[in-house]
C-alpha cells in the first residue's frame, strides 16, 4: 500500500534529449513531412477543413413535358401521357398501354385458366369482389376460366401492343431552384441571360450544352446507358440527379449544377418495369356506368437533387491547424520507438532519456550545494 501511495504521488517531466543519428533524424524528418503534405493537400486543399460546410440543401423542382404521339391510329398529346399533370419532381411518361374498353358490372370469365378442382381456386391476379368456384368458357378462348364478379371484361394482359415510339422525342423542361439556409445563398439553374428563344431551340448535351434546361427523353435515357427500345415495352425507373457543390469563397457565378443520370429500378424476369392503372368513367341511358380501364407501362423520372456548400470560418481554421501540429509529434513518437527497442545502445539511450529523482536525494543535494555557497562566500 505504501508503495502504491508513493508512485502515486509522484511527478514526471519531459527530458530533452540530442540523438545525434542521421538514420533518426531522416525517419523523423520524412514523417513530419508526410504529415504536413497530407494536411495541407487532403484536410485543407481537397477537403477545404477551413470552412463551414451547410448540407441542408432545400429545394424545388417544377418539371414540363411537351410532345405528341400515336396509338392505335389515336393521336395522344401530353395531357394522355403525362402523369401526375402538376409537374412536379416525379412524373411518368406513358410508354404502351394496354385498353379494355367497355367495362361494366357484372359476371365474367377471368382471364387466368381456371384449376382442375373446382374446390381449390388460387388468388386471382386481379382484384375483383367475389371469385366463384365455377368453371365457364370465354367467347374468345376454348379454355375454361374461373367465373369472376367484378367489371367485365376482364383485362387481357397478353394481348399485343406497340409501344409509343414518339415519347422518345418528348422534351423535359426542368427547373430547379435551391438554397443554402446558413449562408442564405439562392441559386437556379436557369441562368440569369437566359431568354426565351435560347430556351426554345437549345436540347441539353453533357459536353456541349450543360446549361440548357430542356431534356430529350431519348438523350436521358443514352446518358442512363438505356436502350428506349428495350424499355419501352415495360417501362422502368430513370434518376436524374442535380449536384450543387459550392464554394462560396468564389464567386457565386462559380456555383453550378452537376447533372448524372441512372436507372433505379431493377432489371428482374418477376417484376420487370414500371405500370400503373386508371380508369375513366361514363354513363349511358337508361344510367348504366361503364368505364375504360388503361394498363399504363411508363418511363417513370425522379429529379433527385442534392448538395454542399462552404465557406471560410476561423474555428474549423484553427481547430485543424492545431491538429496539424499537434500530428507532427507522430514523428518524435515513432523515432522513439525504434530508438527504444530496435537500435543498439538502446539501453544507454533509455538511461538518459528516463531518469529517477527522489526527495530525499533532492534534499542532499541541496544541502551541498548550500555548503558549498557557505564555503565560497567565507
Amino acid at each position: 500500500m505504501i508503495g502504491c501511495v508513493t508512485d502515486f504521488f509522484t511527478y514526471e517531466t519531459t527530458k530533452s534529449v540530442v540523438v545525434k543519428s542521421w538514420k533518426l533524424g531522416l525517419i523523423n524528418r520524412i514523417v513530419q513531412l508526410l504529415i504536413l503534405t497530407y494536411f495541407i493537400s487532403w484536410v485543407f486543399l481537397h477537403e477545404k477543413a477551413y470552412q463551414v460546410q451547410d448540407t441542408a440543401i432545400e429545394s424545388s423542382v417544377i418539371t414540363k413535358v411537351k410532345g405528341s404521339g400515336l396509338y392505335n391510329d389515336t393521336i395522344m398529346d401530353i395531357t394522355d401521357l403525362v402523369s401526375p399533370a402538376q409537374g412536379t419532381s416525379v412524373f411518368a411518361i406513358i410508354t404502351n398501354l394496354i385498353i379494355t374498353e367497355n367495362q361494366v358490372q357484372g359476371y365474367c370469365p377471368e382471364v387466368s385458366p381456371a384449376t382442375l378442382n373446382p374446390f381449390i381456386v388460387g388468388p386471382s391476379r386481379h382484384i375483383y369482389i367475389q371469385m366463384f368456384k365455377v368453371c365457364v368458357k370465354s367467347s374468345h378462348s376454348a379454355s375454361s376460366f374461373c367465373e369472376i364478379r367484378g367489371w367485365c371484361p376482364a383485362e387481357d394482359d397478353n394481348i399485343p401492343t406497340n409501344p409509343i415510339a414518339e415519347v422518345e422525342n418528348f422534351t423535359i423542361f426542368i427547373k430547379n431552384s435551391i438554397r443554402f439556409p446558413l449562408f442564405n445563398f439562392t441559386k437556379s439553374n436557369l441562368q440569369p441571360n437566359i431568354s426565351t428563344d435560347y430556351i426554345k431551340t437549345c436540347t441539353f448535351d453533357m459536353k456541349d450544352n450543360i446549361y440548357c434546361p430542356i431534356f430529350k427523353v431519348g438523350d436521358v435515357l443514352r446518358f442512363a446507358q438505356q436502350d428506349f427500345s428495350s424499355i419501352a415495352k415495360k417501362g422502368c425507373v430513370i434518376g436524374i440527379k442535380i449536384g450543387w457543390v459550392c464554394d462560396l469563397d468564389k464567386s457565386e457565378e462559380l456555383c453550378e449544377p452537376s447533372y448524372s443520370f441512372i436507372r433505379l429500378d431493377e432489371e428482374n424476369s418477376v417484376s420487370k418495369g414500371y405500370n400503373f392503372r386508371y380508369a375513366r368513367y361514363y354513363k349511358v341511358e337508361p344510367g348504366t356506368e361503364y368505364r375504360t380501364l388503361f394498363k399504363a407501362f411508363a418511363i417513370r423520372f425522379d429529379v433527385l437533387v442534392y448538395g454542399s456548400a462552404g465557406k471560410f470560418n476561423v474555428i474549423p481554421t484553427l481547430i485543424n491547424i492545431v491538429a496539424a501540429l499537434t500530428s507532427v509529434g507522430l514523428g518524435t513518437v515513432l523515432c522513439d520507438i525504434i530508438l527504444l527497442n530496435f537500435l543498439k545502445g538502446s539501453e544507454q539511450y533509455k538511461a538518459k532519456k528516463f531518469e529517477e529523482v527522489k526527495e530525499d536525494e533532492l534534499d542532499k543535494q541541496t544541502l551541498r550545494l548550500t555548503s558549498t555557497l557557505d564555503s565560497t562566500v567565507d
